[in-house]
């Protein structure tokens, strides 16, 4: 029978209960967390003085000396008119030596006119979190209305409030193309109301400084069945059958390019032209073999339907090409990205962890542990320890590869991952060595170096090897760059906001593009790497369980119909009727609509005939396994074993976060299989 537990938040271990399928009532004290097992003009403080900014600088030309592109800036009785000059796309007036108001949190821009196809943009530019590190962040991008529009400003995007800054307002298309900024004025931030201060502060719990910006009950708050959401998923894009525009999105494909059988594709978007009709080559690893896990962790057996989906993945283990590797394409070149060469990896491991009845698996596992392994020797210092900032590894000449635009350093984070997986399954010493070599390069570094994904999987790795090796590395440094503002690229991060009445926090994207632009595959990767680590460091299940009840709230406005019509780019496609393919991403801001799922095809009009992104659904299956719902909506059950691969034996581990500011009792559910009958209640997590 249901029963009612005190569940004290001081200590980690009460609440392993092993036992027979039942309902089990918990009390959750309040807040607590219960385990349960562009311009480059330099600015500086030494120059001219700051001055406040005001709109009524836009009324006076010797405010704006710093033109880009040769603009073509005037004052005019409707305000700043830039305009594009003969022979450029765009045009930028600047002022610098700014000083923004105090606690600006939002920006009004009114437009007095935009004409001959220009587009609107605004900018700001300086050292905004760092001392002399200049930086611009996007606070308004390719917008075609005039009128008036008001901007978010993340909190942490502008930290240094006594450094000077640079106002960039600029325009982009042909020459002629211009806009009039009528007014620019910084505001407040808005209240949150949900963003209650914190009363209670558990003893031995380590907040994680973007979290604790996040409301404790994100509103308009509606928890899906992500575990449902993940199994339709699977039934649609896997139906040879289904008929309608940009159907049937499964293929077969007999180009036998590794394997001397058939295997399959899906599109990496609805309406992928070369995709949907086959072409050899065409169909990415990530999307495909991320189907295939996503399925698995939500309960369906992808080696047992009408073709044995498993097997097939074995098709981007590139052998044709001798490289050995399991790429995004059957038939790729390393060299030009890590996270591309890395993250396929990732996946393939995790599918063969789950699926032990294919040897094969095991096998390719094992040889491309070795490349990596050697690819660190390669990359290795006189102390052993590998350098991965580059932007890739070539495995030809064996060489880093730099291409001089950006660089991905937390490919370390994914090949200590892999390693360390390695040596769980083969028990070799060199690969816990390369695994060390690996998180020791990620602590040596004074920057972020989040770049696209594989950061939270050396934060797990970290969190692992401290609790089962005794090591110490350092995971609170690791946990906020996950959180925070990457340093390698741009406005990387997780989001914060409410974006046009949507609280929005907890989804991962570029923070400073337009505002901010979310992506549902790096959301729900995210969330299937670090859920995890609360079990090797419960400093953090406080931290982490907040971040998931928003993650599983906001996720949702990913998919079509949950926002109001008009919100979404792609609502006439009509063939997904359940709506379970998500948008590749959600914007603060789109074409005057806040917020708007959307994507990169339409925007950048790039081939794709729609922004729903089968490359970012695949993944869903993540939030499908991890989040289970209680009695209480708000009081999730998160999973902390589901997607912690390559781990040995553990009691079943639940991780549950009591938002409000009272304690709650709640219901959860164990398993109907007894773990330890001779233990009974209160065994070790």
């Amino acid at each position: 029978m249901p029963g009612t537990l005190q569940m004290p938040v001081d200590d980690p271990h009460s609440a392993v209960t092993p036992g027979y399928r039942r309902d089990l009532g918990l009390r959750l004290l309040p807040l607590a967390w219960v385990v349960i097992v562009s311009v480059a003009t330099p600015l500086s403080a030494d120059g001219p003085p700051r001055r406040g900014w005001s709109s009524d600088l836009l009324a006076h030309i010797d405010a704006w000396p710093h033109a880009e592109q040769d603009a073509v800036v005037t004052v005019t009785p409707q305000g700043l008119r830039v305009e594009v000059p003969a022979g450029r796309a765009y045009a930028i007036a600047a002022a610098s030596h700014l000083a923004l108001p105090p606690q600006s949190g939002r920006l009004r821009v009114r437009v007095a006119e935009l004409g001959n196809g220009g587009k609107w943009f605004i900018r700001l530019y300086g050292e905004l979190r760092q001392p002399g590190m200049h930086r611009t962040v996007g606070v308004a991008q390719d917008e075609t209305d005039s009128g008036e529009r008001i901007f978010y400003l993340d909190p942490r995007l502008v930290t240094l409030p006594d450094v000077p800054l640079q106002l960039q307002l600029g325009v982009e298309g042909p020459p002629g193309a211009f806009a009039v900024f009528r007014d620019v004025t910084f505001l407040p931030a808005e209240p949150r109301a949900n963003r209650q201060p914190r009363q209670h502060f558990p003893p031995g719990q380590v907040d994680i400084a973007a979290v604790e910006l996040m409301p404790n009950l994100p509103e308009p708050f509606e928890l899906i069945d992500w575990r449902a959401k993940a199994q339709a998923y699977d039934r649609f894009v896997f139906n040879l059958r289904a008929t309608g525009r940009f159907l049937p999105l499964l293929w077969l494909d007999d180009a036998h390019l590794n394997l001397d059988r058939l295997t399959f594709g899906l599109p990496s978007y609805v309406g992928s032209p070369d995709q949907r009709a086959g072409v050899v080559n065409s169909q990415e690893g990530i999307n495909c073999m991320g189907a295939v896990l996503g399925a698995t962790l939500a309960g369906i057996d992808k080696s047992r339907q009408e073709h044995d989906y498993v097997a097939m993945c074995e098709a981007y283990f590139n052998t044709r090409n001798g490289l050995n590797l399991v790429l995004n394409r059957q038939h790729a070149a390393t060299g030009g990205s890590f996270w591309y060469e890395l993250f396929p990896h990732i996946v393939f491991y995790a599918l063969a962890d789950r699926y032990r009845s294919h040897p094969r698996l095991a096998e390719i596992m094992r040889i491309t542990a070795d490349r990596w392994q050697e690819a660190c020797g390669d990359l290795a210092d006189e102390h052993d320890i590998p350098s991965f900032d580059h932007t890739s590894f070539d495995f030809s000449t064996r060489r880093p590869v730099d291409n001089g635009q950006w660089r991905e350093p937390d490919a370390a984070a994914a090949v200590a991952w892999l390693q360390y997986a390695a040596w769980q399954e083969f028990g070799e010493s060199k690969y816990l060595a390369a695994a060390e070599g690996c998180l020791q390069d990620l602590q040596r570094s004074s920057d972020n170096p989040y770049y696209e994904i594989l950061l939270p999987f050396g934060a797990l790795t970290a969190a692992r090897m401290n609790a089962e090796l005794g090591r110490s590395y350092d995971v609170d440094c690791l946990l906020n760059w996950c959180f925070g503002i990457s340093d390698c690229r741009g406005g990387w991060g997780v989001m914060l906001g409410n974006w046009g009445g949507y609280d929005c926090d907890g989804l991962l994207g570029s923070i400073d593009n337009r505002c901010g632009y979310a992506f549902a595959m790096n959301t729900f990767v995210q969330a299937g790497a670090l859920v995890p680590l609360a079990r090797y460091d419960t400093r953090y299940a406080r931290a982490l369980g907040k971040w998931m009840l928003n993650v599983a709230n906001s996720a949702r406005l990913f998919y079509p119909g949950a926002l109001p019509p008009g919100h979404a780019t792609s609502e006439d496609w009509d063939g997904d009727p359940q709506h379970v393919i998500a948008y590749e991403g959600l914007r603060y801001a789109w074409q005057g609509k806040s917020p708007c799922a959307t994507g990169d095809p339409q925007a950048l009009n790039w081939g794709p005939k729609t922004d729903l992104g089968l490359y970012g659904s695949s993944f869903v299956g993540m939030l499908g396994a991890l989040v289970q719902p209680t009695n209480d909506p708000r009081i999730l059950q998160l999973d902390c074993l589901v997607t912690d691969f390559f781990r040995p034996a553990a009691y079943p581990t639940y991780l549950c976060y009591n938002p409000y500011q009272a304690g709650r009792s709640f219901d959860v559910r164990v398993s109907a299989t007894p773990c330890d009958g001779a233990r009974g209640q209160g065994g070790d997590s």
